[in-house]
């Protein structure tokens, strides 16, 4: 009897990766389409709708080729990921998308904050989130004001705006559905908490109305038939790309710190209640399975792998991100990086802030400081998390920058705690194809994993000091 396999779809900002797993949690199969990402202005950054439609259907039929021509009747279940903060407007008749998707990085409906500041308290009570241009709500808001398809689709009854997540699946899955995930959903600031469902009066702050947006559904959920291998695999699974991405390694521990550090990082925690440090952390829904939640307080860095992309460019040093750890194992006296690409994130919450050189350098040396800022920030969330939840014993670190073991080694000398990196560094697929088996006890964590123990290092806590000092101070 052939055992059941898995479908990951991990759909991210450089690509869309397809994974298959068996019941073994050993991967079989896997491929990745190239998408592209574009900027516009100083704050704008999207994404062509259709590249990533058609990258979903790509990467599904890459990876399951291998497998032979009756692949499909092997898959027992398919989930999907995607960036949350990212969202897109389309037509409820056709699927037609009337707007780009305006990625979780896009901050050009930041000068619409100011007209929303005197409720941001009630936003935040009601969320979790703090009001951020990043968010779906002011990014619907742009949408509506901005674009003439928009806005005719909205008078001719026929507009639908919601998460990336809710477009692919109107596109991808049979029949299609107008669904949403929590994780998703509440990545809009017109997702109530205590609600799990959208909020009457988040969406009239906004203006945004209740018969454009999809209706939520749990994470888990029979949401209809992904194309793939010539056949349909049940999409059991819907979530956001850091919700996928705690389950890593099977169930999330409550003394751990999750960590997710590709384009930005993420920082997660579990947490028994909807508290939320406020001012410091944000609230966000991982997954909902049934009448299960599981929550997290999250911290937040905008500039991960992005800051280091920044830095292949206005250095130039092109090959940035593949010698981090030549970079800081370098003697060389190197200045501090005042990493606010992106905006900061918490705990400052700066959207505002410039990055910026404090001292000179070399560009070897100039690229060893951004790669630490990196370092620097994370280290900032983690005391904020734990002086929110207590203490923890371990992080749990994951994406493209956990390769490099420099990175890991400074965390745990930085934090002195132990860093664990699992071998297989795609967490969100990893988690995607444990959601999607049932989340099973004996599922396996993943094979060996490298484990840093933190080392004395008095030069980096020095320099970790002073570039805090040089900090701005976080905003209210």
């Amino acid at each position: 009897m052939r055992q059941a396999l898995y479908l990951a779809l991990d759909q991210g900002g450089q690509s869309t990766r397809a994974t298959v797993f068996d019941e073994s949690g050993t991967v079989i199969a896997r491929a990745a389409v190239p998408v592209a990402q574009t900027s516009t202005g100083d704050l704008g950054v999207e994404q062509d709708p259709e590249e990533l439609v058609a990258s979903v259907q790509a990467a599904s039929e890459r990876a399951l080729r291998t497998l032979g021509a009756d692949c499909s009747m092997q898959i027992a279940a398919a989930g999907l990921a995607t960036q949350r903060s990212s969202m897109v407007c389309w037509d409820s008749r056709t699927g037609q998308a009337l707007s780009p998707v305006l990625s979780w990085q896009d901050r050009r409906a930041a000068p619409l904050m100011t007209a929303y500041q005197d409720r941001a308290f009630l936003i935040e009570e009601r969320t979790g989130l703090r009001l951020s241009p990043h968010y779906g709500a002011l990014k619907m808001r742009w949408c509506l004001d901005n674009l003439p398809a928009v806005q005719a689709a909205r008078k001719g009854g026929h507009l639908v705006m919601g998460p990336l997540a809710s477009f692919l699946a109107f596109r991808c899955v049979t029949p299609q559905p107008l669904i949403v995930d929590p994780a998703n959903a509440g990545r809009t600031l017109l997702w109530g908490r205590g609600r799990q469902d959208w909020d009457p009066e988040l969406l009239e702050i906004f203006g945004i109305p209740r018969e454009a947006l999809p209706l939520c559904a749990p994470s888990s959920h029979r949401f209809g038939g992904v194309r793939a291998g010539g056949g349909l695999v049940p999409l059991t699974i819907l979530t956001g790309d850091q919700g996928a991405a705690l389950f890593c390694q099977g169930r999330p521990r409550p003394d751990t710190i999750y960590i997710n550090m590709g384009t930005g990082a993420f920082l997660q925690r579990l947490v028994p209640h909807q508290g939320v440090d406020r001012g410091r952390l944000l609230w966000s829904v991982a997954v909902r399975q049934g009448q299960e939640d599981i929550n997290v307080l999250e911290g937040v860095v905008n500039g991960a792998g992005a800051a280091l992309a920044w830095g292949a460019q206005a250095l130039p040093y092109p090959d940035l991100a593949k010698q981090c750890d030549g970079l800081l194992a370098s003697r060389e006296a190197r200045p501090l990086f005042l990493n606010a690409i992106g905006g900061l994130g918490s705990p400052y919450w700066r959207p505002d802030a410039v990055a910026r050189f404090e001292g000179d350098g070399s560009p070897t040396a100039k690229a060893a400081a951004i790669i630490e800022s990196i370092v620097f920030l994370i280290q900032e969330n983690i005391e904020a998390i734990c002086a929110a939840s207590g203490p923890c014993l371990t992080l749990v670190v994951t994406g493209g920058l956990a390769a490099s073991g420099g990175v890991c080694q400074a965390l745990a000398n930085l934090s002195g705690l132990i860093v664990r990196r699992p071998s297989e560094h795609e967490a969100t697929a990893r988690g995607l194809a444990f959601l999607a088996a049932g989340m099973p006890r004996n599922w396996p964590s993943g094979g060996d994993e490298h484990v840093f123990w933190p080392n004395d290092d008095g030069p980096l806590h020095e320099r970790h000091e002073r570039w805090r000092a040089l900090m701005p101070s976080p905003h209210g």
